[in-house]
């Protein structure tokens, strides 16, 4: 490749932006959170490290939101707020879709198939109820009920909250589910967005934001919006 056509490539490159948004695309600072508003994440971002498909940003009651198709679209970034955290409480505002596939993983953390957490959906009968996972180095659990059904096609905040090993799910700060697992902080990993990280069960729906906290925040305290 001549030197000219390596310049040109390099400046098209680095004009070619997810969104037209000239933002930040997280805020992260050990001892308070981290937070992606996703519609701010951009190709040229150094921490993505890789993008699959081409999510779409569409307009919300949120504002700007990422759109997965639910077949290739998701994003993988190199960083993992869960890192030696005893604690912590993870949010999301998400938007699921109808005509999605049964299994959908819109947030995995962590490693790959070792330690790792997971929130997932599972649709049934145009409705979905939530499957949040955990794996340490000590135990498993997932928090899971098909009978506690939400309707497709709407927005929802839900939390994960972990407290030194116990858990709780909550959907729009109402909870749901309850159990417990002998709490090893995850070490290492990365975040992938809109599938799981071994590239099966992707999401079809919207995402506004996914914010991490290092302690067990009360439904109070969720930022809803």
């Amino acid at each position: 490749m001549s030197l000219k056509l390596s310049i040109l490539l390099s400046s098209i490159l680095s004009v070619i932006f997810f969104t037209s948004y000239n933002k930040t695309p997280y805020n992260q600072n050990s001892d308070t959170e981290t937070k992606w508003i996703l519609s701010e994440i951009k190709r040229s971002d150094k921490n993505v490290i890789q993008f699959w498909g081409t999510p779409e940003i569409k307009n919300s009651m949120y504002g700007k939101t990422v759109h997965f198709n639910g077949s290739d679209e998701g994003f993988l970034l190199n960083e993992m707020p869960l890192r030696n955290l005893e604690e912590f409480t993870i949010e999301a505002i998400f938007h699921p879709d109808r005509d999605g596939n049964f299994a959908q993983r819109f947030f995995h953390c962590g490693e790959v198939t070792g330690s790792r957490v997971l929130l997932e959906t599972r649709s049934k009968n145009g409705n979905w109820y939530f499957d949040a996972y955990i794996k340490t180095n000590k135990g498993q659990l997932t928090l899971i009920d098909s009978t506690r059904l939400h309707p497709l096609a709407q927005w929802y905040h839900v939390a994960f909250v972990n407290n030194k090993g116990k858990l709780s799910t909550y959907i729009n700060g109402i909870r749901e589910l309850e159990g417990n697992v002998e709490m090893v902080p995850l070490k290492k990993g990365k975040t992938s967005i809109g599938v799981r990280q071994n590239l099966q069960s992707w999401f079809k729906g919207s995402v506004y934001s996914i914010k991490v906290s290092p302690r067990a925040l009360k439904p109070e305290e969720f930022e809803m919006k």
